[in-house]
């Protein structure tokens, strides 16, 4: 509620970053530390539904990572296609529900039946919902908002904010309360770009790998505690 203490978080949103640094302080390949970060990501998921959250966007390949190593690319991709549907007793017993946000017509074939079967398997759990942003941009995500409001017939002089709103990626989801990026870095890396204007940040200095259901108690704690006026001056 703008001008007031807002205590309840309902959507997060994780840059999970670190993967390949913790894997280098171990002196083992970065594709290790993206199997620890996979693992990572199925605890927070779950520690995510036992807090109560109800929605949790995760970064999973953005739309700049294609620039890495072509191995290292084909690796994450390939844990994304064997994890997808291999999971599905673990949603199935916590409740969760698959979404994706992001590009998938750069996807190989094989990977967008993948998640379209998650997303058709899971579409009626009731639980946490947990979205992929999966070869997602933040600017990518509005222009390709512009374009379908313009294959909707929707000139630029009939938009407002709601109505480009209603033409994102998962236009029925709020917009997050907090965003969290692990590994020390301080900048949002084209994520969220739109839905973020009114989120709280956390930054927290550890990789990935070693995030813990403690961790994510902390930041919504810390959320807990601050002062959301959405730009008003009322306390």
């Amino acid at each position: 509620m703008a001008g007031g203490r807002e205590h309840v978080c309902r959507h997060v949103g994780i840059i999970m970053d670190g993967n390949g640094r913790w894997a280098q302080a171990r002196g083992l390949p970065r594709t290790s530390g993206h199997l620890e970060g996979l693992k990572t990501a199925r605890r927070i998921v779950e520690a995510a539904g036992k807090l109560g959250l109800s929605y949790l966007t995760l970064y999973v390949f953005s739309t700049e990572n294609w620039k890495r190593a072509q191995g290292e690319v084909d690796f994450i991709m390939g844990l994304v296609k064997a994890h997808l549907l291999r999971e599905m007793d673990f949603y199935r017993e916590n409740g969760i529900r698959i979404r994706h946000a992001g590009d998938e017509t750069a996807l190989n074939a094989d990977i967008r039946a993948e998640l379209r079967k998650a997303m058709d398997q899971t579409k009626n759990f009731p639980g946490l919902q947990v979205v992929l942003a999966l070869n997602y941009g933040g600017r990518d995500e509005i222009v390709r908002a512009v374009r379908r409001a313009a294959a909707a017939g929707v000139g630029a002089g009939g938009l407002d904010e709601k109505g480009l709103s209603s033409f994102l990626d998962n236009p029925d989801i709020p917009d997050p309360d907090l965003i969290v990026r692990t590994g020390g870095d301080f900048r949002s890396s084209n994520f969220l770009l739109w839905e973020s204007a009114y989120a709280e940040f956390a930054f927290s200095p550890k990789f990935w790998p070693d995030w813990t259901e403690a961790d994510l108690r902390d930041a919504l704690a810390d959320f807990g505690s601050r002062e959301r006026r959405y730009g008003d001056t009322k306390r």
